[in-house]
């Protein structure tokens, strides 16, 4: 499941839809372009809370999902903590995606 996920992300990038990295997140949040964020599940603590907080915020969808090193694998850049989905569609199926996955464990 999780190659389904990590192949969407990088067909999204691919399309151009995607900015990574905290600072272009928080940038595109900021103007109202993001549709979904990322966030890695090996990043901080801190940046969780920081994205989490400006996501409810604005009304963004969330999720904590996978590894810097493969978020970044997959966006084309070396390790990122925290994408940012500009698309609703890929948006959508990702979410969709990620709370199958979790759905065993409670979602996220």
């Amino acid at each position: 499941m999780n190659s389904r996920i990590y192949g969407l992300i990088g067909l999204a990038t691919k399309a151009g839809k995607t900015v990574s990295g905290e600072e272009s997140c928080e940038k595109a949040l900021k103007r109202g372009n993001v549709k979904l964020v990322l966030v890695a599940q090996d990043a901080s603590d801190n940046t969780k809370k920081h994205f989490t907080n400006m996501c409810k915020y604005r009304g963004v969808d969330i999720r904590i999902f996978g590894e810097k090193n493969l978020l970044g694998k997959y966006t084309g850049k070396v390790m990122r903590a925290v994408v940012g989905i500009l698309d609703e569609n890929f948006s959508k199926q990702l979410i969709k995606l990620i709370d199958n996955q979790n759905s065993g464990t409670g979602g996220v």
